[in-house]
Formats: C-alpha cells, structure tokens, sequence
C-alpha cells in the first residue's frame, strides 16, 4: 500500500505548503526538500487520467509526427551507440505514439513500447505495426514478461516520471529490467533549472495532478541510489529539464 501523504523520496510526514492549484496543494518536505503534490493520486487514477489523453491522438505530442520522429531518430541513433552486438534491446516506457520505438528498429534495436494510454497504444499500432507495444505500466509488463527481467541493454524514459504516484514501484521495475550492464536515458522536468520561472503558476511543467513530482538533480540522484542506480551524465538542457544517462551502481 502506497502511503499518500509520505515524501517519496525520503518517507518524511513533516511537509511545508509550495504552491496551490485549485484544490490541489503542492508541498515541500523539510527533510529533503522534494517537492510533491499532496495527498498523491492513487496508483489506480493514473488509468483514467490517461484514457485518451491526447484527445483522440490529434492534440498534444501528436501534433507534430515529422518533428518528433527526428527527435527520436537523433535519440535513437545517440542510444545505438551505446549498446554493443546485433539487435540489442531497447525498452520505451511511455511509449506514447510509438515515435521513439519506430526510431529505435530503424537503427537496429530490437524494441519494445508500454504505454498506459489505450488510444496512444492503439494509434501506435496502427502506425507502426511491425513493432510491439504493450498496454500497461511497467510493473504489469514484468508480471506479464517475467523472462524480460534483466533483459533490456537501453531503456528510454522520456516525461513520465513526473506522472507516477507510486514513483519507487515504477523506479524498482525498471531496474529490475535493465541489464547490469544496461542504461536508461531520462528526462524529467527540472524544478531546480536556473530558467524555471520564479512564479510557480507560468511554468508550463507545473501541472498538477498530471504532474505529481517535481525533481531536481538532487532529488532525482538520490530517488535513482534508493534502487540501485547512479547518473553517469548528465546532458545540457537550456529548457528547465533533466536529461540524465544512467547505470547500475
């Protein structure tokens, strides 16, 4: 059972009001620091959160295809690199239209998507059949897939973290299918980014209770330690983002 109330990353109770958004009250833990909406939602709301999330995939990340398939294509391509041997495996956790999982054949991977939103998930297929994508969160593709523990050389997390209430479960099971030697890109909005606006309000990232966890480099270093793994890089993000390479420690 997840508790609602706690800090995620340090399991304090002792919380300071941040920000207020409609009924929502965002806090900061006088522990660590963290910044968090509170109470969470519950790990079941995400479900209806993202049923349809894109409006029918014509608004939002699919307004644009052609930009985010170069996107992904220049990530993917960045990524090969960092895996040896033929068809090494690549795991897209939020996969969404299935950009980055197209991305990641064309250079060579063998890939998988999960996403948790059934209208992505079936645009996905649609568009891209040659590939798989599962519909779920990480965690159910594991209990579904037992044999892909330990299994993915990259695994791609792009703008989801901020999204999970049950962060440490969604942390644990992607460390669980990473390889040991394995890495996962990572990006996250950045609340620490010398370029987030001072007024909380006319940041567009701050988004509750879409977005229920706001990280820094300190926050996300010491969430990634807690599951056992470390950033090894950290990539320049002029936008307020953090764009992390990671390891096992």
């Amino acid at each position: 059972m997840v508790d609602l109330t706690a800090c995620p990353i340090c399991d304090a109770h002792d919380h300071a009001p941040f920000a207020q958004k409609d009924a929502l009250s965002v806090v900061t833990c006088r522990g660590c620091g963290f910044v968090f909406l509170a109470p969470l939602p519950q790990p079941g709301d995400s479900t209806a959160l993202y049923d349809d999330a894109y409006a029918g995939t014509t608004e939002g990340y699919f307004a644009k295809v052609d930009k985010k398939m170069r996107r992904s294509r220049g990530r993917a391509r960045r990524l090969r690199k960092l895996a040896t041997g033929t068809a090494p495996r690549l795991l897209d956790v939020g996969a969404s239209g299935g950009f980055m999982v197209q991305a990641a054949r064309e250079v060579g991977f063998a890939p998988q998507g999960i996403e948790l939103d059934p209208k992505s998930v079936a645009y996905a297929r649609a568009q891209y059949p040659g590939n798989d994508f599962f519909h779920g969160t990480v965690e159910a593709y594991l209990a579904a897939h037992p044999d892909a523990a330990q299994g993915f050389d990259i695994i791609y997390c792009a703008e989801v973290i901020e999204h999970v209430p049950d962060v440490n479960a969604f942390v644990a099971a992607i460390a669980q299918a990473m390889k040991p030697s394995g890495r996962l890109y990572l990006t996250t909005p950045d609340i620490g980014h010398w370029r987030r606006p001072k007024n909380i309000a006319q940041w567009d990232a701050f988004d509750p209770p879409a977005h229920c966890l706001y990280f820094d480099r300190a926050s996300l270093t010491r969430l990634l330690a807690k599951h056992g793994l470390r950033i090894l890089r950290r990539d320049l993000a002029l936008k307020p983002g953090l764009k992390v390479l990671v390891g096992k420690a």
